[in-house]
Formats: C-alpha cells, sequence, structure tokens
C-alpha cells in the first residue's frame, strides 16, 4: 500500500467514527436535523428491532421526533469498540458496542441497555453517510417511575 493509500485509508476510517458520534451525540440533543444528515437520502435500511423498521430517513425521524423529542425525555448514547472495515473506497461496514441510557425527567424512571450497532457506510460526493443499520440489543434494565 502506498503512503497516499495509507493515508487515505486513515482518512476514510476516522471521518467514519466522527460520523457515528455525531449521530449520537445528536441524539443527545435532539438535533434532529443534524440526525437526518448522517443518513444517505433515498432508500436505506434502519433496524431497531421493537421501535421499528424504516427504509429512508424521514420516516425514522418522524417517529424519533414522536418519542424521544421531549423535554421530559433524557438519553445518554455512548458508543465505544468500534470495528471498522474499508470493503472498497467508498463503501464500509463497521460493528460498535452500545451503552444507552434513558431518563423520564417527569417521573424518575430510568432504562439502561446495551447492545450492539451493525452498519453499513457509503462515501457519496465525498462525505462518509450511514446507508444501513441494525441494532442488536444485549441487555435491558428498566427502573419504575418513583413516587
Amino acid at each position: 500500500m502506498t503512503v497516499e493509500q495509507r493515508l487515505a485509508r486513515l482518512e476514510a476510517l476516522e471521518a467514519i467514527r466522527q460520523l457515528k458520534h455525531r449521530y449520537l451525540n445528536a441524539c443527545d440533543s435532539k438535533d434532529v436535523a443534524r440526525i437526518r444528515d448522517c443518513f444517505a437520502s433515498g432508500e436505506i435500511h434502519i433496524d431497531y428491532g421493537p421501535i421499528g423498521t424504516f427504509s429512508d430517513r424521514d420516516s425514522f425521524i418522524a417517529l424519533y421526533q414522536q418519542l424521544a423529542c421531549h423535554e421530559r425525555v433524557k438519553d445518554l448514547h455512548h458508543s465505544s469498540n468500534p470495528e471498522i472495515e474499508l470493503t472498497d473506497d467508498h463503501n464500509a461496514t463497521a460493528r460498535w458496542a452500545l451503552f444507552y441510557f434513558n431518563l423520564d425527567a417527569d417521573t424518575g424512571a430510568t432504562m439502561q441497555l446495551s447492545g450492539q450497532y451493525h452498519d453499513r457506510y457509503r462515501c457519496i460526493e465525498g462525505e462518509w453517510m450511514i446507508v444501513a443499520t441494525r441494532f442488536e440489543r444485549l441487555m435491558e434494565v428498566a427502573q419504575p417511575a418513583t413516587d
């Protein structure tokens, strides 16, 4: 591999890391436009299990707004352990571990879960985008509302 190829590879890996972190931070801050911009336009595949399966970013965003965009909903998405594989110059796959914490600030109910994202990315016009994502829930603990 040439130095230029190695540099391009490192830049692609970092761009994908930044994309995933931008997505998760946007989820925590309820920045709907930024979440939407992490996904490619057109037909994509989002499989979040019990939350739903979506074939375009706008249908996912609509449900996200309905469920999460409330003052009482406080979220923390923490991802780690990325395993990113560049399959060619314009496509990549990755697996990420996720720890998620949710608080209903009105009632005190909490939920913690862990799992793995299985993602596919594509470089479109020089920008890496999510084209498919599936979340596999591994563990969940919920605490009911407090009095």
